[in-house]
């Protein structure tokens, strides 16, 4: 049952606020040596951004009936990964960006060698938050945490995709070559965040993990082709990042593969795929039902 657009509103502003207070808590203080590289972690994490991965760590758990202190830390680990992402993105030697989140880039704001660090100093302590806290009753389902986190930021996962990515700049791709890129470089990390917020709680059938991976699947995709129509059709001022700027690098977009009526159109379909793939979880689903609808109906 999908919840009411009110219930999901109050929701998601509450997961949102819950995860920027357990992260500002679980950073470094800036205060603390080496303070530069501290305030840095900070500004590229706090203040900003949908936390759409988070709250799909938190609607995943509801699924497995998971405690919230324990969705917090796997949520948090998410987040850090994604942050460490988008400050090394926005390098000069990769997208070379100057605004994220309606702010400077972090390099911008503390140069690039810091800004490296940062990213760095943010995917350890990701790792550390899984291994020093107790998410999973089985030890062994804690540790397949981690390996399905490093899996989801390394080579065959999200690093592997902006490798792919940067490769194809100034080429013409294909849709089923895009969907590689994208399963990899955003995919990964939203399907990571499906499955560790399902693991946070009572073990699920082979079934049911089966029906929240192909959700997982379904949204990662529909996420980018959101996101690529959007760099299209949206105002700098709206994203919080630079519009426009796909297509001024030459990069392979949905959009320039298929056009934007098209792309809507894909990500309608790939909407319908993730809420037939939760059906039959019952209400335990509605968050995860109405995080779909978010994320391919969103406007920023």
């Amino acid at each position: 049952m999908k919840a009411t657009e009110t219930d999901f509103q109050a929701w998601m502003g509450h997961v949102q606020a819950r995860m920027e207070a357990a992260l500002s808590r679980l950073l470094p203080q800036a205060q603390v040596a080496p303070a530069r590289l501290h305030a840095a972690m900070r500004y590229a994490t706090l203040e900003g951004g949908k936390r759409v991965r988070p709250l799909l760590v938190f609607a995943a758990g509801e699924v497995a009936g998971a405690a919230a202190a324990r969705l917090e830390i796997a949520a948090a680990a998410v987040e850090l990964i994604h942050a460490y992402s988008l400050a090394h993105d926005d390098l000069p030697c990769m997208d070379d960006d100057v605004l994220r989140r309606g702010k400077p880039t972090v390099h911008v704001e503390y140069g690039e060698a810091t800004a490296l660090l940062a990213g760095d100093a943010l995917q350890s302590l990701a790792f550390q938050l899984l291994a020093e806290h107790r998410l999973a009753d089985d030890p062994h389902a804690q540790l397949e945490m981690v390996k399905t986190l490093a899996a989801a930021a390394g080579s065959r996962g999200m690093a592997g995709g902006q490798q792919i990515d940067l490769e194809a700049t100034g080429t013409s791709l294909g849709v089923p070559a895009l969907e590689f890129m994208h399963i990899h470089k955003t995919g990964a990390l939203i399907r990571a965040a499906v499955l560790l917020g399902s693991a946070c709680g009572n073990s699920l059938g082979e079934a049911e993990k089966a029906k929240l991976d192909r959700y997982a699947k379904a949204v990662g995709l529909a996420f980018q082709v959101v996101d690529d129509i959007l760099d299209c059709d949206a105002s700098t001022a709206t994203l919080g990042k630079t519009a426009g700027k796909d297509a001024r690098q030459g990069k392979p977009t949905y959009v320039s593969a298929m056009g934007i009526a098209r792309a809507r159109e894909m990500a309608e379909s790939l909407r319908g795929q993730a809420l037939a793939a939760v059906q039959g979880l019952g209400g335990r689903a509605g968050r995860l039902v109405s995080l779909a609808d978010f994320i391919v109906l969103r406007k920023f």
